[in-house]
């Protein structure tokens, strides 16, 4: 083939000689607007498994590669005057203009042609080309002039940067934080060769530019940086090799690129996207140079499995790269949001800000840094556990997150485990009976230090469904307080309840029967914050709540309040979530009121705040309240996550002690972005910004996430729900599986925890030893970095 690369970055250089050396036939160009042998930038970072990757493509660039880089395992965080340390990260730093230089010298080796001080305009300059690689960088005029093939979004960032070089040398990746009157600034920085160290300082924009920075010359802004990163940089200087940048031109605010398709077709050769002009992941997680060297390998890869069809190996590698990009530029979007919101987290202890950081993209878990730095891991569970009052076990073993204790008003819960509150359908007129007494007493015997009922309505006409429980009469009161005194007396698990009222979403099928139908018969009226249908042309209508009904929904809820305390329930739930009715005056997109409980925000919490203390004061001041709220609807004009900020705060002011964070099921527009623990940002941002513990749900399915969520600070308490489903021994089984064998069982069970406890361990062995892999390559290989 005749192959024209238009760009001589490392995508174009490193896909031009694979190329080349899997076909010496082929003629490949590789046309670079710079001169011989000239480059910007500073240092470029790779983990270990990329130096692999690079190992397997072309050994002989590896070689000098290698040869050129400068190894590190340890991550060092700054903030406040502390410092943490951890290790086994295992990264690599090399000079951008080194890397390049080996690259060029490879690719004229092997005969590839380098055109260099030509500014290419597009594939059309090309016309005798096979195959055009527009690998252009960023600003690609080739993506822009296929806008409508390639489909790009790019999405501005927050925060503005600075590339920098420094001869202080660092021998560890380096995060420092410093706050200034303006706001908090950062530092990212590592050595890339033996007398120069990257340094990047970062900050949201509206910080910069408190700080004069837009309106800065170039040598004024490095001077601020140098005086507020010194103690740092122990006297040395810091240097820009931007010379074609003036003033505020030199910060950047970083633009992450997505495209829908990779390769365009124009009746001539095909035009494929590589490197940053296809994609772009922010810097915090490593180079998108690693990006683009393996968009190189993949297409060469591809290409050499169907030599013969060009069009098929070109599908191939859109599909296969696209996926895996697209999940490291996921992980890079938690990266880059946590740097552009460090002042939501600076309030953390040092020790549990730097593990947030290292946990941030949450590529990387508990169990992968344990994997990474054993004796960092372990002395932060002893801290974490310190803090949360509890020690060390007869095991001597540290406690993990999870297994801390978390004690909120007068309740001590053992754990951090909750078994969500989920529909059972199994009731008859409100009535909990046996079923419910083996479903929630199974859960309460598993190890979780709280299961919930599910929601519990608080009248006839509140239940979703004719299967729902109740507590609107004292027998109904009565048949709580049986499985309620099961529990207390066979575990130690508390139980709590939710009591909520469906609203719009009532009178409906059991889900087994045809989930959100309405009855076929004896349905009852609705009401809800506007009138509503919830399924357009299927639901019934409900009406809207006149005054006279707000007085009588609240004072059910009162009383269904004073029959859970009776009953001896040890937490209750005020549900404010999923379009039901408290929901459905929160939402704007079910409140459309004109009166003093529609329009802003403000008004629209105004009935939900008043039920709220309503059954706070009714419900024991010792016993802990929580209230659920759907903190994304997922629709365009619906409650966001900085709203649930706002909704939490509210209810904070009111008396709350927890927020339960959920999102969704308001609006069958919805259209919410599924993944593990997917929701757990909404519960980190509402602890961290509006000052509240929280719960998270969602997609949380192992100890693993769980205590990355606790460690982390992202939330206090983990609800389970289908894994509880389908082992309500959920939680004493992830004990075992970590290994942790101080978790106590139920002494009815205790003969199968050894024998669990064996079987597992030496399962552990045999992965072990059949891997053969260090610690930092199991680690790298689990979170697949």
């Amino acid at each position: 083939m005749k192959i024209v690369c238009i760009g001589g970055g490392p995508a174009g250089l490193y896909f031009a000689l694979l190329m080349k050396q899997q076909n010496p036939a082929h003629e490949i160009r590789v046309i670079e607007r710079n001169r011989p042998y000239d480059t910007f930038g500073w240092g470029v970072v790779f983990s270990d498994q990329t130096l692999g990757n690079l190992q397997a493509a072309d050994p002989a660039s590896a070689a000098e590669i290698l040869d050129a880089f400068n190894h590190w395992d340890d991550i060092e965080v700054h903030i406040r005057g502390h410092q943490v340390r951890s290790g086994g990260h295992g990264f690599c730093g090399i000079g951008r203009k080194r890397l390049l230089n080996i690259l060029q010298r490879r690719c004229e080796a092997l005969g590839v042609e380098l055109v260099f001080e030509t500014d290419a305009q597009g594939d059309q300059d090309y016309p005798e080309a096979d195959l055009v690689i527009a690998c252009d960088g960023l600003n690609s005029r080739i993506r822009a002039k296929y806008a409508e093939t390639y489909q790009p979004d790019i999405d501005t960032r927050l925060c503005r940067f600075v590339w920098l070089g420094t001869h202080k040398l660092f021998d560890a990746f380096t995060f420092a934080f410093e706050e200034t009157e303006h706001g908090w600034f950062q530092a990212h920085a590592y050595k890339f060769d033996d007398s120069t160290s990257t340094f990047i300082v970062e900050t949201p924009e509206d910080v910069w530019r408190r700080a004069g920075l837009d309106t800065m010359e170039k040598e004024d802004a490095i001077a601020f940086c140098e005086r507020l990163f010194a103690k740092y940089l122990d006297g040395h200087a810091l240097m820009s090799n931007a010379s074609h940048l003036r003033g505020s031109a030199q910060w950047i605010r970083f633009p992450r690129v997505v495209c829908q398709r990779w390769v365009h077709h124009n009746g001539r050769a095909p035009v494929v996207l590589m490197g940053d002009a296809a994609h772009t992941a922010h810097f915090s997680i490593g180079s998108g140079t690693k990006l683009a060297l393996e968009d190189a390998i993949e297409l060469a890869r591809c290409i050499g499995r169907q030599p013969g069809d060009l069009a098929a190996a070109l599908a191939d590698y859109e599909a296969v790269r696209s996926v895996e990009v697209l999940r490291i530029q996921n992980a890079a979007r938690n990266s880059t949001e946590w740097f552009e919101h460090v002042d939501r987290y600076v309030h953390l202890p040092p020790q549990q800000f730097a593990y947030s950081l290292l946990t941030r993209s949450q590529r990387i878990s508990h169990e992968n840094l344990r994997l990474r730095d054993k004796d960092y891991v372990g002395h932060y569970e002893d801290w974490l556990a310190e803090r949360a009052g509890t020690a060390r076990g007869p095991a001597g073993q540290p406690v993990p997150p999870m297994f801390t204790p978390f004690k909120v008003r007068g309740l001590t819960l053992k754990n951090r485990i909750v078994v969500s509150p989920m529909a059972q359908y199994s009731c008859v007129d409100g009535m909990p009976a046996d079923y419910h007494l083996v479903h929630l007493g199974a859960r309460a015997m598993g190890g979780a230090a709280m299961v919930f009922a599910e929601m519990t309505c608080v009248s006839p006409d509140a239940r979703i469904t004719p299967g729902c429980p109740g507590l609107w009469n004292d027998a109904q009161r009565d048949g709580w307080r049986r499985i309620v005194e099961f529990v207390h007396g066979h575990t130690d698990a508390k139980l709590g309840v939710q009591i909520g009222h469906a609203g719009a979403k009532g009178s409906t099928r059991l889900a087994w029967e045809g989930i959100d139908q309405p009855l076929p018969q004896g349905n009852w009226p609705l009401v809800s914050a506007s009138p509503q249908q919830y399924l357009e042309g299927v639901s019934d209508l409900s009406r809207a709540m006149t005054r006279a009904d707000m007085d009588r929904v609240r004072d059910d809820f009162v009383q269904a309040t004073r029959r859970a305390a009776e009953a001896g329930f040890d937490w209750l739930e005020l549900h404010c979530a999923h379009g039901y009715l408290l929901s459905s005056f929160i939402s704007p997109l079910t409140n459309q009121r004109t009166d003093d409980y529609g329009g802003s925000l403000e008004n629209r919490l105004r009935y939900p705040l008043e039920v709220f203390q309503a059954v706070r004061a009714a419900w024991p001041a010792q016993r802990p309240m929580s209230v659920r709220i759907s903190a994304h609807d997922w629709v365009e004009g619906g409650i966001t996550p900085d709203d649930a900020v706002a909704i939490a705060r509210a209810f904070k002011a009111a008396g709350a002690d927890v927020i339960d964070c959920s999102s969704g099921q308001v609006s069958k527009q919805e259209r919410p972005v599924f993944g593990r623990m997917f929701q757990t940002p909404f519960a980190d941002r509402v602890r961290n910004e509006a000052g509240i513990p929280t719960i998270a749900v969602g997609a949380i399915s192992e100890a693993d996430h769980v205590n990355s969520i606790i460690a982390a600070g992202r939330a206090d308490l983990c609800a389970i729900a289908r894994p509880h489903l389908a082992n309500p021994a959920w939680t004493l089984q992830e004990a075992a599986k970590i290994g942790y064998t101080d978790m106590p069982w139920p002494q009815q069970y205790r003969s199968a925890k050894v024998q669990l406890e064996r079987n597992l361990e030496r399962e552990r062995a045999m992965a072990a030893q059949g891997a053969g892999l260090s610690a930092v390559e199991q680690a790298n290989r689990a979170q697949g970095v």
